[in-house]
């Protein structure tokens, strides 16, 4: 017990040192409105009678996703053979605030579901562990795509079709499709949070509005051919092919976002992070205001803006 509590101490200081790394003035942006996107999403899912087991499952998902994928894992298999205790620890007490919420609309079961599943995540292995470059399968999408490429190999696949599976499932409410799709997107952010080294981009020899266009071009494509399947069961649900329409372009735009926010901040990994939750929250949470329009009208062309001038800087052109 005592090194458990030593070790969420540490993980204590780190987060703290990353609020500090982020800064006081974004993080008073950032977290109001991320607390008021989980708090909508909460609201309008926690109640629906299938919804609220479509909760713990999105979350054991997104945690396992992440689990699998922190650098440490190796470094405390081999200094700590009991960490995986820590880490069962620190993702319950994580998941305590969902699960309170669910007691909250009386979803007891699905609280316990979250508090089962969330410790469990800690005896999954590290993403590719074992797994030699040779032996990897060949990749459905271009090498150029390497985001894609790289979430596809991390588990991404197996998360498009578990939603895939989810929405069909549930393919009579739009809440199934829809709640798909944004786990889809939290899939496609993830491909997008880690900024590739500078030789790659330089590679490319473009300029940095043709570079721009090949990005966008490849990562809105491969998208809407992912999304198409879950657009389409809303399509035929009682959304119908307008209310689908509409919410796929709306979906492909914020896929655009996230990949403009990636470059307006390119090296600083943080800073993508920070921003691209920021935007997904006010994505989420915004719409029906009035100053909804204004306000992403202003984001898209401060991000075009700042993008290509960050490229410039970067790539000398």
């Amino acid at each position: 017990m005592p090194a458990t509590c030593a070790y969420l101490n540490l993980r204590l200081r780190l987060l703290g040192r990353l609020v500090r790394e982020i800064g006081w003035l974004r993080l008073a942006i950032l977290a109001p409105v991320l607390v008021a996107a989980l708090g909508r999403l909460l609201v309008v899912v926690a109640p629906h009678p299938q919804g609220q087991w479509a909760l713990p499952v999105g979350f054991g998902l997104w945690l396992a996703a992440a689990h699998r994928q922190r650098s440490d894992l190796r470094f405390l298999a081999i200094s700590a053979p009991g960490h995986r205790r820590w880490l069962a620890v620190e993702y319950a007490l994580g998941a305590l605030p969902l699960a309170g919420i669910l007691v909250l609309f009386n979803d007891w079961g699905a609280a316990a579901l979250t508090l089962g599943l969330a410790p469990a995540v800690a005896w999954l292995p590290p993403a590719r562990e074992g797994r030699s470059p040779q032996y990897r399968g060949r990749s459905a999408f271009r090498s150029e795509a390497f985001e894609w490429v790289s979430g596809l190999r991390r588990g991404g696949g197996w998360l498009w079709v578990a939603l895939l599976a989810g929405a069909v499932w549930q393919h009579e409410s739009p809440l199934g499709p829809i709640l798909a799709l944004a786990g889809w997107l939290l899939v496609v952010l993830s491909c997008y949070r880690i900024p590739e080294p500078l030789p790659m981009m330089a590679l490319a020899a473009r300029t940095p509005q043709q570079f721009l266009r090949r990005r966008l071009g490849l990562g809105v494509g491969y998208a809407a051919l992912t999304a198409a399947p879950l657009c389409w069961l809303l399509a035929v649900g009682p959304v119908g092919a307008g209310g689908a329409l509409g919410v796929g372009l709306v979906w492909l735009g914020l896929v655009a976002l996230i990949i403009l926010t990636k470059y307006a901040f390119y090296p600083n990994a943080l800073h993508i992070r920070t921003t691209q939750g920021l935007v997904v929250g006010v994505a989420l949470v915004m719409p029906g205001h009035p100053m909804y329009p204004a306000l992403l009208l202003v984001a898209v062309g401060g991000l075009i803006w700042q993008s290509q001038r960050r490229l410039r800087a970067v790539l000398g052109a």
